[in-house]
């Protein structure tokens, strides 16, 4: 039965999700790229939603000087948030373990290269929103619109993507265009490369 609600809670069977139909035609989208996945990951909700195992980059890489975009714990496990290049491994979780990755963990640490660069004391439970900034020189974390007072420095790649990942039951949604808090000063919403010109 638990499994049951797990998967019904997965596909987004429970509750309701807000889509801007106008907007989302203006605009090019940026979701998670069903391409670029761990072998074991389901993406749904029209690439919002990551649940099974395994890591997922987003259609379009960080282009601009100061993009934002959040992620939701709908329900916790084993999960982690944060950038990849597409060296990464995504069929492998956690992420966080060689020089590919960088990300916030279910446990409040920030890890790269198998090492915790930080620790966030606060336990981040279901429906707590994290908040991602990136400025191709400082990589941010916000738990429920504060900040975690940690930037990881060092992010390096020709391309640098959003990454999630996912196990033991955990489901994330993330969102790069109707965010529940503003960004900071100065950030915005990921944008499409063709868009910028």
């Amino acid at each position: 039965m638990e499994c049951l609600l797990c998967i019904r809670r997965c596909f987004g069977m429970s509750g309701q999700t807000r889509y801007s139909l106008v907007k989302d035609q203006l605009i090019p989208k940026v979701i998670l790229d069903t391409t670029t996945m761990g072998n074991d990951v389901v993406i749904v909700k029209r690439g919002h939603r990551i649940c099974g195992t395994g890591g997922a980059i987003t259609t379009t890489p960080i282009v601009q000087n100061k993009a934002y975009f959040e992620v939701k714990v709908q329900q916790t496990g084993i999960w982690g948030v944060g950038l990849a290049t597409t060296n990464a491994n995504l069929s492998s979780v956690p992420l966080g373990v060689d020089s590919q990755s960088w990300v916030l963990r279910q446990d409040g640490t920030v890890v790269t290269e198998n090492q915790i660069l930080h620790t966030f004391n606060e336990d981040i439970q279901e429906s707590d929103i994290i908040g991602v900034t990136y400025d191709h020189i400082e990589l941010k974390f916000y738990i429920k619109n504060k900040s975690i007072d940690f930037a990881v420095n060092g992010v390096k790649g020709s391309e640098i993507y959003p990454v999630v990942y996912v196990d033991d039951g955990a489901i994330l949604d993330v969102n790069f265009t109707n965010f529940q808090f503003d960004p900071p000063f100065g950030f915005d919403r990921i944008l499409v490369e063709k868009s910028l010109l």
